[in-house]
């Protein structure tokens, strides 16, 4: 295995940490991998550590390169910042696909709570001018060819992650400009924005989630279904906010964690992948 890191927003705090499988003649994958790109939750104000390697390293081991981007959060991550960033991580893969094997048009964005926010923005928003733009993206370079959201932070009306917006949206209200307020308040409800460009997605939930209520999923999925976007949602019973992978190696010690239903989760994702990529 390879190991590469990046530094991201030329800066020492965030950086895209990417892990690339060895090329083998015994495996006739090696040549030309899928590549899945993870996006830690933590409310635009860290990146969990949960959220990260133990995600990516389980894509690693079912097949696929895979990587952690530890986007601009807290003083840095007001808007743009953080979408520019994840676009800069996905241009880079693009760049890099001959010499890791990389499947250009087999790039997956994962991300967990504020970082499904982050992905469903990509999601829905790559194609902007101005982040394209920022990011230095030209043709597409910067589309996510599937998305897997882990109890997302998708809205930003009643049933949002307060957290978040204020975070991502601190400049923007501390000026206080309530058309400026109003356009990005839409612009980051990204039930709103999705069409004909906006990739497969997967989706998983708990209807028991007492920080990013499970309808911030329920209408991400409403509007794939309007707009004839395929997807595959799992709502599961038990389980609070930030289960991650939900057994040993991502445990906190607390009984809301560890929900053995939901950890199918992964195992699951992973088959949802493989077939959109064959």
């Amino acid at each position: 295995m390879i190991k590469e890191t990046f530094q991201i927003n030329n800066s020492d705090k965030y950086r895209f940490d990417v892990y690339i499988q060895d090329e083998s003649p015994e495996i006739n994958l090696s040549h030309l991998r899928p590549f899945v790109l993870v996006c830690p939750g933590g409310g635009y104000g860290m990146t969990s550590d949960r959220e990260a390697d133990p995600i990516s390293l389980a894509y690693l081991a079912d097949g696929f390169h895979s990587g952690v981007l530890r986007y601009s959060v807290a003083e840095d991550a007001v808007y743009p910042n953080p979408i520019v960033d994840l676009s800069v991580a996905i241009r880079i893969i693009r760049e890099n696909a001959e010499k890791w094997h990389v499947d250009p048009e087999k790039i997956a964005v994962v991300g967990f709570s504020a970082g499904g926010h982050l992905a469903a923005m990509q999601g829905v928003h790559w194609n902007d001018p101005e982040i394209m733009k920022l990011s230095g993206c030209e043709n597409g370079e910067n589309k996510p060819n599937a998305l897997i959201l882990g109890y997302p932070v998708i809205t930003s009306n009643c049933f949002t992650h307060q957290g978040s917006m204020q975070n991502l949206l601190r400049g923007v209200f501390e000026k206080g400009d309530k058309e400026e307020i109003d356009r990005m308040l839409d612009f980051t409800a990204c039930e709103k924005h999705v069409g004909a460009h906006t990739p497969p997605t997967f989706i998983l939930h708990t209807c028991k989630d007492s920080v990013v209520p499970v309808k911030n999923s329920l209408l991400f999925a409403d509007a794939l279904i309007n707009n004839n976007i395929d997807f595959e949602m799992h709502i599961f019973e038990q389980g609070d906010h930030g289960q991650a992978r939900a057994n040993q190696t991502t445990d906190i010690g607390s009984p809301c964690f560890d929900k053995r239903p939901i950890a199918a989760w992964i195992e699951m994702s992973c088959r949802w992948l493989w077939e959109h990529f064959k």
